[in-house]
């Protein structure tokens, strides 16, 4: 299938790699809409990786996010190893 084709409703392979951004938004009292605002992504966008629910972020996009947040990267996301 095509990358075109993909469509939202399909499930994205699990990665070890998570997001703590609604940790974060906690900590700074900051909504999705607000950072939306902010960055210029969509709430969806936004709701999709702070569920873990991306395979990738732009690094514009994580620049974005960071600046917004006043955070690093490693702040935003860490690798948790799987169970074997």
């Amino acid at each position: 299938m095509s990358r075109s084709a993909r469509t939202t409703s399909e499930p994205v392979a699990p990665t070890a790699i998570r997001c703590d951004l609604g940790r974060l938004l906690e900590q700074r009292d900051m909504t999705l809409t607000q950072l939306s605002a902010l960055v210029g992504v969509s709430v969806t966008n936004l709701s999709l990786l702070k569920n873990d629910h991306v395979r990738a972020i732009r690094y514009s996009t994580l620049e974005a996010i960071c600046r917004a947040l006043d955070c690093q990267p490693g702040d935003l996301l860490h690798y948790e190893e799987e169970p074997r």
